[in-house]
C-alpha cells in the first residue's frame, strides 16, 4: 500500500501540501473529494471529483488554457524532489501521485509469466477520444510509461469505433 511505502509522516505532508495548494487556486467552481486515497496512489483533483459532467468539461477547458494541473505537477516535483514520488496528469480533471516505480508498468512484472501462448505483448489502447487534445501517450500523461514500454503494443485511438476496429482485428481475425 502507498501508506506502508511512504509512511504516515510523508503521506500527511503530501496531503496537506496538496490541500493548501488547491485552496489557493481560483476556479469557477470547486466540489468535494479533492484527494482520493487509493491503495497504490493518491488521486488529486483541483476541481473535486464530485463535480458534474458539465463542471468537469468546464474545468478541462480552463486547464487547457491555464495549465493548472501541469503547474501543480511541476510544483509538486520541486517541493517533493528526492522523496521517491512520481506525479502525472491523469484523465481530464486530476493528477496521480504514487511511489517511484509504481506507474502502470508495475503490472508488467507481475504478468510477465502469463504473457505467452500467442500474446507476446500486452495491448495498450490510448483512448484519447475522452481527453480530446491531451493524448495519454504523451510524456506526462498517466499512461505514457506503459504505452511506450517495449513489452506492450500501444495504439492511439480517437473514437470508440476505432477502438472496436483495432480489437476486432487483433482478437477476432
Amino acid at each position: 500500500s502507498i501508506q506502508d511505502q511512504l509512511g504516515e509522516e510523508l503521506l500527511q505532508e503530501l496531503i496537506n501540501y496538496c490541500l493548501s495548494y488547491i485552496a489557493k487556486i481560483k476556479l469557477p467552481r470547486k466540489r468535494g473529494t479533492f484527494i482520493e486515497f487509493r491503495s497504490g496512489m493518491l488521486n488529486v483533483c483541483p476541481v473535486g471529483r464530485s463535480c458534474s459532467r458539465e463542471e468537469r468539461i468546464e474545468f478541462y477547458e480552463l486547464d487547457k488554457k491555464e495549465h493548472i494541473r501541469e503547474k501543480f505537477v511541476a510544483d509538486l516535483q520541486r517541493e517533493f524532489a528526492g522523496k521517491g514520488l512520481t506525479f502525472s496528469i491523469g484523465g481530464q480533471i486530476s493528477l496521480d501521485v504514487f511511489p517511484d516505480g509504481w506507474d502502470k508498468r508495475y503490472c508488467l512484472g507481475i504478468t510477465a509469466g502469463d504473457i505467452i501462448s500467442g500474446f507476446p505483448s500486452l495491448l495498450v489502447l490510448d483512448v484519447c477520444f475522452c481527453i480530446k487534445n491531451f493524448s495519454l501517450s504523451c510524456q506526462g500523461g498517466n499512461d505514457y510509461e506503459i504505452y511506450t514500454d517495449p513489452r506492450t503494443i500501444g495504439h492511439s485511438v480517437t473514437s470508440p469505433e476505432q477502438t472496436k476496429q483495432i480489437c476486432e482485428g487483433l482478437f477476432f481475425n
